[in-house]
């Protein structure tokens, strides 16, 4: 059974702190590591995790296939940027590398392909493609990559932002492309799980709200009514 094969059906889990928080107590490669291993206790068929030390740790406690990725910088392409950030995942030992595989400028000046060359010639991992749009998911299959994912759909330029998860998209992709596609961003709900599904997802990616103490508090803390008597700007400690 190929890694990819392991995660059809199932549930993957994004293990991660917030990335627009340096000060998230959850930033650290050990407490990933053990959220990791919950959730793969709880069913999850694999973990999707930032940062080679991350990496590192997790396929320690895990079992599951590591979908590892790069994060650097928060602005344009940062995820798994260059095709230098996307070996050193590789090398940390993920299973699957997550790259951008958006239409942006990357800040190395190379292509989407060259990174999937590289990853391919120079590792045993696969490539997962993290697109916005129908278009560029097929080109990250012309590029060479194994499976596509939705991760990036209302975080471009390419199309407003949205609520909740890109349905359609996952339902277009599923329909158009000869790689599994992945379902991610904004999963929240059993029912929006089981509507991935039905419009064709290979697997689907839950992250902030069942990895995140932080992310879940912040949004529960709004409906008390300390919070609607508070400053309207509050310190996160």
């Amino acid at each position: 059974m190929s890694v990819l094969d392991e995660l059809a059906g199932g549930l993957v889990v994004s293990c991660q702190p917030l990335p627009d928080d340096p000060d998230d107590p959850m930033r650290d490669p050990y407490v990933q590591a053990r959220v990791a291993a919950a959730v793969v206790r709880g069913g999850a068929v694999a973990v999707r995790v930032n940062g080679p030390d991350d990496v590192r740790a997790v396929r320690a406690a895990v079992d599951v296939p590591v979908i590892g990725l790069y994060k650097h910088g928060t602005q344009g392409v940062f995820i798994t940027p260059t095709a230098g950030h996307a070996l050193e995942a590789a090398r940390a030992g993920s299973h699957v590398v997550a790259v951008d595989a958006t239409d942006r400028p990357r800040p190395d000046g190379r292509t989407f392909a060259d990174t999937v060359r590289a990853v391919h010639e120079q590792s045993d991992a696969l490539v997962l493609a993290d697109v916005a749009t129908v278009a560029e998911g097929v080109a990250a299959v012309e590029a060479g990559a194994d499976a596509v994912a939705t991760t990036l759909s209302g975080y471009t330029p390419a199309g407003p932002p949205i609520d909740g998860p890109d349905l359609g998209l996952v339902a277009r992709l599923a329909a158009l492309l000869p790689v599994p596609v992945i379902a991610e961003g904004r999963y929240r709900t059993t029912e929006q799980i089981s509507r991935a599904f039905e419009a064709g997802a290979h697997a689907v990616v839950m992250g902030n709200a069942v990895t995140s103490p932080l992310w879940i508090t912040r949004r529960l803390v709004p409906a008390t009514p300390r919070a609607a008597s508070a400053p309207e700007k509050r310190e996160h400690r």
